[in-house]
């Protein structure tokens, strides 16, 4: 393993402009080091936070779909009220 990190340099590249680099600032540095600053490097770039909005990506929804959906949550909210009202939960 040592070997594998011993002139390791960590890249990350997104969208072809973003591109962050780490390389070992001496021979004596700790490899947990390398990798916990280019994690922190990756975090402070937001890097991570634009590849998870593209999985969260939902289709907008259609305008007859959300009055159906507001019809139904009417009505199950009047459904919950008159339980409330006959004591039952």
């Amino acid at each position: 393993m040592y070997y594998l990190l011993k002139d390791w340099v960590g890249y990350a590249k997104i969208s072809g402009s973003m591109a962050i680099k780490v390389s070992r600032k001496d021979q004596s540095e700790a490899n947990e080091n390398i990798i916990r600053r280019f994690n922190r490097k990756v975090l402070q770039s937001g890097v991570m936070a634009t590849a998870k909005e593209g999985m969260r990506f939902s289709k907008p929804i259609s305008k007859r779909e959300r009055r159906l959906k507001a019809i139904l949550r009417d009505k199950r909210k009047a459904e919950k009220a008159e339980r409330m009202k006959l004591g039952l939960k």
